[in-house]
């Protein structure tokens, strides 16, 4: 039995997970996430009930009922840094004794359901519209520091992604890893929304194509990924494969299908899209757009629990 050292798993005085400053009891087996410390009110007073609040740092975890289903709803903060904190510690607090600082033999399995906002990259798709990932793509290197294997289709669209950027001889590098969602979470609970393959950016000006006063390295970001689609929908007509589109860009799912597979969890992302960049238009109503979201991916996880 291999134990943790006290520098691997750190907890607070009280027993708590160090970031997050939970206890195992504090949290429900279905997450949601989402990046705004302020959006968790806005998710937990659909709540019929409330057992804990917790905030430390930008992590604010509120859990409670909706009739007989338990949920927590928690803030990561903006990045897959803050995922991969999250993600660990909500694991430790289900899956090793915090105690006797063992992993435990029975394993269980969570629910992550991020609800967030995104910025869309086809002009057909119109704002106040809701998307689920498929596939995220990760911009970042979270995942460059963990063992993974990837599915076929991951493998895929990696490899179809890096020939089309060297072909192109862009100044991106290699795309670091892909990622698809949970599917089965996907089916029961994105049905008749919006689905496409998210990019997850390590910012939100530069690394999503933004100019505002510093120079970016790669110009017309956007165009790289619009001629992609391009081209795989002349290569899919043409040769019956896969037809990958790039739909949106945001910056934490990528890290959370990562994290959520590798440690044997189930995850899926929900995008309120508030920005067309192709159009070069924003949402009039984002918080009514959010809420209704929020509305509706509840009623989802409770029609589809009960």
């Amino acid at each position: 039995m291999e134990y943790l050292s006290n520098s691997e798993l750190i907890l607070n005085p009280d027993g708590s997970v160090y970031h997050l400053n939970l206890l195992p009891e504090q949290v429900a087996k279905t997450i949601i996430t989402v990046g705004d410390p302020d959006r968790v009110d806005s998710v937990s007073k659909h709540f019929d009930r409330l057992d804990c609040k917790v905030q430390k740092r930008e992590f604010v975890t509120h859990t409670g009922w909706i009739g007989k289903q338990r949920l927590t709803v928690i803030s990561t903060g903006i990045g897959t840094g803050n995922i991969d904190i999250v993600f660990n510690e909500l694991d430790a607090l289900f899956n090793i004794d915090l105690k006797k600082k063992v992993l435990k033999e029975a394993l269980t399995q969570l629910k992550f359901i991020r609800i967030g906002t995104s910025g869309c990259l086809k002009k057909d798709i119109p704002i106040d519209s809701f998307l689920v990932t498929e596939f995220a793509v990760g911009m970042d290197n979270l995942l460059t520091y963990y063992k993974y294997d990837r599915n076929v289709r991951e493998q895929h669209l990696k490899k179809s992604l890096q020939r089309y950027l060297k072909t192109e001889r862009t100044k991106l590098k290699k795309i670091p890893y892909v990622f698809e969602g949970h599917p089965k979470l996907i089916k029961k609970l994105g049905k008749g929304f919006l689905k496409g393959v998210t990019l997850t950016c390590t910012g939100f000006y530069g690394p999503q194509g933004r100019q505002l006063r510093a120079q970016n390295k790669v110009a017309n970001l956007l165009d790289h990924f619009v001629h992609f689609n391009d081209q795989q929908s002349r290569f899919q007509h043409k040769k019956n494969s896969y037809n990958w589109q790039i739909t949106n860009f945001e910056m934490e799912t990528a890290g959370i299908y990562g994290m959520a597979k590798l440690l044997g969890h189930q995850a899926i992302s929900f995008n309120a899209l508030l920005a067309n960049r192709g159009a070069g238009t924003f949402s009039k109503t984002p918080k009514k757009t959010v809420d209704r979201l929020i509305s509706e991916v509840l009623e989802r996880i409770v029609d589809t629990d009960s």
